[in-house]
């Protein structure tokens, strides 16, 4: 409902019209108060870059932030990732994941990029919590928060967003109006503008999300024989028809194809039921979450962001010459 609301051309989106001037409001307040220090942020003694968006739904940080981990690291950082870790609930805050961390303690994403990137990785609802329990431990010299674009309360150095090319910004009104969650004024203050798939416009960079062979996700083995091409294919994320769209590209012709909402918490007896028969394929962040529970059928698709070599120049010459400039 909410998508044909804030992506189609509904009227009745006028009835909300009220509250999202109120939400405007507030939400433009609470960013002018941090920014003019009535508000007191957290800035931390390591450079801080933040990936995130300015709409509701995934639109593919997860991956920019891997993307980054990899290439920083390729070039003798050491980056750290801060999480809010939504849909997980820890311990304890801040927490650190180890080998053993679930989704249900940290949440789906945090889990996928520890997995893929092996840097450490911490969780907290205050990011600054997360960021303090990292610049102690000695072990990073640069910080990357998952999400928290409208998080003020934390400083950072660099500001990327992520747009999805296909969808761009629904009908470009705020909550609960529109998919905003502050307006797009506010790209004018960011680093980059990163068009996750579609067309990107003036001054964006173009970025691809790239699957590479399936993996069981009982093991992460890759298939003996080739799969399909008839398949089943599930996915909990921002916009599932994205990642079916990209299993018909690959040439699978999809049998079931379920969409969950995005961290959807899946029931194994519904998975196990529905899903007995053909290979069921999904993506490498619901796999994180299925793991426990996977059948031998269950594939995942690893997906790396491509990203082109001005943004990271880019990046690199902010980093230099920041109060951080190094000799990286």
């Amino acid at each position: 409902m909410l998508d044909r609301l804030w992506y189609g051309q509904s009227g009745w989106r006028w009835l909300l019209a009220p509250f999202a001037l109120l939400f405007g409001l507030i939400s433009g307040l609470r960013r002018l108060a941090f920014r003019r220090g009535w508000l007191e942020a957290y800035r931390a003694s390591l450079p801080v870059i933040v990936v995130g968006n300015l709409s509701v739904g995934g639109n593919g940080k997860t991956p920019v932030v891997i993307w980054l981990v990899e290439q920083l690291q390729a070039r003798g950082w050491r980056p750290g990732v801060v999480s809010r870790g939504y849909g997980g609930k820890a311990p304890h805050y801040p927490y650190r994941l180890d080998a053993g961390s679930t989704t249900a303690e940290a949440g789906d994403e945090p889990v996928l990029i520890a997995r893929r990137c092996g840097c450490p990785v911490v969780v907290a609802p205050t990011r600054a919590d997360a960021v303090r329990l990292l610049e102690a431990s000695g072990e990073v010299d640069i910080i990357i928060t998952d999400d928290g674009l409208q998080h003020y309360a934390l400083a950072r150095d660099i500001e990327l967003v992520v747009v999805d090319g296909m969808r761009r910004f629904g009908n470009s009104c705020l909550l609960p109006m529109g998919p905003l969650r502050e307006p797009l004024s506010r790209l004018k203050r960011v680093h980059a503008v990163l068009c996750n798939g579609g067309e990107p416009e003036l001054g964006e960079y173009g970025m691809q999300l790239v699957a590479a062979a399936p993996r069981r996700v009982l093991d992460d083995t890759a298939p003996d024989v080739p799969l399909g091409p008839e398949i089943d294919a599930l996915a909990g994320i921002g916009h599932p028809p994205r990642f079916f769209a990209t299993l018909t590209e690959l040439g699978y012709q999809l049998r079931q194809a379920q969409g969950y909402a995005d961290h959807h918490p899946f029931d194994p007896s519904e998975l196990l039921a529905r899903f007995a028969d053909r290979p069921l394929f999904m993506t490498e962040k619901d796999a994180v979450k299925c793991r426990a529970f996977a059948q031998p059928h269950w594939w995942y698709l690893p997906v790396s962001a491509e990203l082109p070599q001005a943004l990271l120049d880019t990046l690199l010459k902010s980093l230099k010459e920041s109060r951080f400039g190094t000799g990286h």
